[in-house]
This record gives structure tokens, sequence and C-alpha cells, in this order.
């Protein structure tokens, strides 16, 4: 007698059904702070002696960030970036949605926001143009990566682009004297006691850096 064989559960079914049991990395919990570029040196020497990658110390990227927007109904447009790595060309280009920051919960120490990545390929780009999406604005981010279990800690210099679609070195340009320092760990939701391992995490980096949860809002609002 033939086994009888089961019909293939339909992808989007099987996502809804991981997105239920809180089983895909959907929220990001986030602290950034910066860092003068004269002692950078001293903050990487403390995450190198903090940090799970010791012996082969931290990963280095060069990635090139694209943010496209395109409006609708709502009042907030839909954003969507597009990252690609400048110095691995045969790497798979990463689209990446980010919800707006959670700030309510004023004793949650960081930052909660929706985030989505997927790998994509190369004609990302085009098929969003295609959709309607424009390109807002693009820069170039150079840095080291570490890793201290599930949280991950970059250490970004952040440059414009002179030329449009053009990354090459002598057409970029710094955009301050400084790092960006971000501390983050993608998880499924419900997971609060992450932020707390954040925030004492970040204890152990000060004075050289202070990790807060930024305000969006506060910043974009004018002077009184």
């Amino acid at each position: 007698m033939e086994a009888i064989k089961e019909a293939p559960i339909p992808a989007m079914d099987s996502l809804t059904s991981a997105m239920k049991n809180n089983i895909v990395p959907n929220q990001e919990y986030l602290l950034q702070g910066s860092v003068l570029d004269s002692a950078v040196e001293v903050l990487l020497h403390r995450l190198r002696g903090l940090c799970d990658n010791v012996d082969s110390g931290p990963e280095t990227f060069h990635d090139h960030e694209m943010c496209f927007s395109i409006r609708s109904v709502t009042p907030q447009p839909l954003t969507l970036r597009v990252r690609r790595a400048i110095d691995y060309l045969d790497m798979p280009y990463q689209l990446r949605y980010i919800g707006q920051p959670e700030l309510g919960d004023k004793s949650r120490p960081t930052i909660l926001r929706n985030s989505i990545d997927v790998a994509t390929t190369p004609t990302i780009v085009d098929f969003l143009t295609e959709m309607g999406f424009r390109m807002d604005f693009e820069y170039i981010l150079r840095g080291y990566m570490f890793r201290k279990g599930r949280m991950k800690i970059t250490v970004s210099k952040i440059f414009k682009m002179m030329v449009v679609g053009k990354p090459a070195p002598e057409s970029v340009d710094p955009i301050s004297q400084s790092y960006l320092v971000e501390l983050s760990v993608l998880a499924p939701s419900n997971q609060d006691a992450i932020a707390e391992d954040m925030r004492v995490f970040a204890e152990q980096l000060k004075p050289l850096v202070h990790l807060e949860k930024v305000d969006y809002k506060r910043l974009t609002q004018p002077p009184l």
C-alpha cells in the first residue's frame, strides 16, 4: 500500500505560523552613541577585550547603503533600505524594512522597532524603482563589527557620496569627525530581557562612549 503524501505547506502559511510562534526575529533592540576619531582606537581595544571574537579580531565592513521611499495612503511614507558590500561583490544585497521606534515604555532601556531583513539579488534596485520607489539618499559605511552573544556592536564611519551612484574612494567625504556606535539585537517579539543585557554591556563601555535610546522625534522638532 502506497504511503499517502502530504501536500506541501505554502510558504506564506509557514511564515505566518513562524511569526505567531515567535520564531522569526522581527524586532530590533537598539542603543546608539558616537565617539571621536581621536578616541576610536581606545574603544576598539576595549571591545576586543569584552567581545567574543577576541582571537580573530573584529570583522570589517565597507558597505554602500541606499534609502528608498514611496508615498501611500498613510501619513508616513514606506521606507526601505538596500545595502551592498563594496569589498565582497559576490555577496547578496540586503533589503531591510525598519519601523518607527517605540519609545513609550520608559522602563525599557533600549529603542524597540520592527525590523525585517531579506537577502536579494542586485536587481532589487531596479525592482523598487519600477514599483514607484525613489531613492532619497545614499551613503558609505566603513568600520568594524563585534559580537557578544546575541548582541552586535558596530563602529562605523559614515561618508557622503560626492557623485551619485559612485562609491569610489576619491568620490566620498566623511560627514563628521566621529564614528557612529550601535549596539543591537534582532529577536522575536516579547524578548524584553535582552534590553537589560544590553544596558549592562553599555555600562561597561563608559566613559569611552555613552550608548543611549535616541528619540528621533525630538531631533526633528524645531527649537523653541
